[in-house]
């Protein structure tokens, strides 16, 4: 993971240069595939654009793009261990990287899958809630059934679940409509579960970082 920040090169596009632009490459090791296989080439292909596009989109959606005027800023987001959830892993990953880098965010970004492994009936459509598995594995994820992978950015009130929601995409089965949202809801206390944890990690560190002294006793 490599976060950058550099001036907007000469010709760019953008004829907006009152915000920075944010540019975001998603890649996975030849070696990072859990079944043993081995990738092509670690990039430029279509699954790794999709991904690197819906990182981007992630990422403008929570940088305060308008204090770096003229600016660019890269995120190089490598996966070498492909076990499930990458995406969402990926994107929780790059969002406490932006952190440590400095570069001041609106709110967390948070990934998340949840995974209906047995596509239920409609008589049971009532228990799917119960049937959706969070942050799926690799084994999971290949089993019959359906993987939506969704970005959100949770509000601060735990209470309130209607965030900003990106669906990142779905693969497996096709899901009915009705099942929707009893799996969004499902998946967004995920990213509420992971948005706490995250905070606790950047609290923690945060405060070892400006009382260092605490934390870190030398020895005579």
């Amino acid at each position: 993971m490599e976060v950058l920040i550099s001036n907007r090169p000469r010709g760019s596009t953008g004829r907006n240069t009152t915000k920075g632009i944010v540019n975001c490459q998603y890649s996975m090791a030849v070696f990072s595939l859990s079944s043993g296989e081995r990738k092509r080439k670690p990039r430029g292909d279509r699954k790794s654009q999709e991904r690197s596009l819906q990182l981007k989109h992630a990422m403008e959606a929570i940088i305060h793009l308008e204090i770096y005027p003229r600016s660019q800023i890269d995120i190089y987001v490598e996966a070498l261990q492909v076990d499930g959830s990458e995406y969402c892993a990926s994107v929780n990953a790059a969002t406490l990287a932006l952190i440590d880098a400095g570069i001041p965010i609106k709110n967390y970004a948070i990934g998340c899958t949840v995974t209906l492994i047995n596509n239920p009936s409609s008589e049971d459509e009532d228990n799917t809630l119960g049937r959706g598995v969070l942050d799926a594995n690799y084994l999971e994820e290949c089993a019959p059934g359906v993987t939506l992978s969704v970005v959100a950015l949770p509000n601060s009130d735990s209470k309130s679940k209607d965030g900003l929601i990106v669906v990142a995409q779905g693969a497996g089965q096709r899901l009915h409509l009705s099942q929707f949202e009893s799996l969004k809801a499902r998946v967004l206390y995920g990213c509420q579960d992971i948005k706490t944890i995250l905070d606790h990690a950047v609290r923690q560190y945060l405060t070892e970082q400006s009382l260092p002294s605490l934390f870190h006793v030398a020895l005579n």
